[in-house]
């Protein structure tokens, strides 16, 4: 039952992740600024290039597939395939994703309340993955 709950609220958070992330190619240049992407993907938004968009759905892309990973581990829709490596790969990555902005949580403008935000909420994802791994039937 932990394994379910801890499994499903990653998917939710994956899925609003990558409905954020989908919505930002709708908001604009000043979206990709707010949600902290990458100066080449905020200069190709500005500059009306695909490159934003196609990176931004890739990423959507693949949040969408943390959510059916999670989802299928607590049998919510059916067994995909390598279902266990899968699960082990996204918890490292998630939990990389959390740890690895730390030292952009201090700015020279102050604290970067959405830089820990976001790595807060990645790290919580990574270890309700790891979490439903180990409690895995």
């Amino acid at each position: 039952m932990k394994r379910s709950k801890l499994l499903v609220s990653s998917g939710l958070i994956a899925i609003a992740s990558a409905i954020w992330h989908l919505l930002c190619i709708l908001g604009g240049p000043s979206w990709f600024v707010f949600a902290r992407a990458p100066l080449v993907i905020i200069n190709s938004a500005h500059q009306g290039t695909v490159l934003a968009p196609i990176a931004t759905t890739v990423v959507a892309s693949l949040m969408c597939c943390c959510a059916l990973y999670a989802f299928s581990a607590v049998g919510t829709i059916r067994k995909l395939p390598l279902i266990k490596p899968a699960l082990i790969t996204i918890a490292l990555l998630c939990i990389l994703r959390g740890i690895i902005a730390i030292p952009r949580f201090i700015t020279p403008s102050g604290i970067d309340t959405w830089q820990i935000i976001a790595s807060s909420t990645w790290l919580y994802v990574g270890i309700c993955f790891t979490l439903g791994v180990y409690l895995q039937k």
